[in-house]
């Protein structure tokens, strides 16, 4: 199985930044692509960012975070990080990281759909 950890969440003011990071670890080939989603309770999980660059996709930002948040993927290494400024409170939620089409054989065998971290807090203050 793959496993995703996060980190990097925490406490800011408006306007500051942080930068999250997620490391996919276990039998991996190859993984088409990684993202970041985030959730308040009581409302369902959005995309953040998702970036399938790598295998003829693309970058994609919900229009909510535009120009202020920018995913970055290291392929090679299998981890994504998502770098946020100008935050402002509207940010705070709870933030998970997704990896998307895992293969771990070079054959095709053992495919998952997509995997999660349990989340980083992040939490914007006034």
């Amino acid at each position: 199985q793959v496993q995703l950890v996060e980190s990097g969440g925490g406490l800011v003011q408006a306007g500051g930044s942080l930068r999250l990071s997620c490391v996919a670890s276990g039998r991996i080939y190859s993984i088409i692509g990684m993202g970041w989603y985030r959730q308040v309770p009581g409302k369902q999980r959005e995309m953040v960012a998702v970036d399938t660059s790598a295998n003829g996709g693309a970058t994609t930002y919900a229009d909510g975070v535009k120009g202020r948040f920018t995913i970055s993927r290291d392929t090679a290494k299998n981890t994504v990080t998502l770098q946020m400024n100008s935050l402002n409170p509207e940010d705070t939620a709870m933030y998970y990281c997704k990896a998307i089409g895992i293969r771990e054989f070079s054959d095709g065998s053992r495919y998952y759909p997509d995997a999660w971290g349990r989340g980083t807090q992040v939490t914007v203050s006034p």
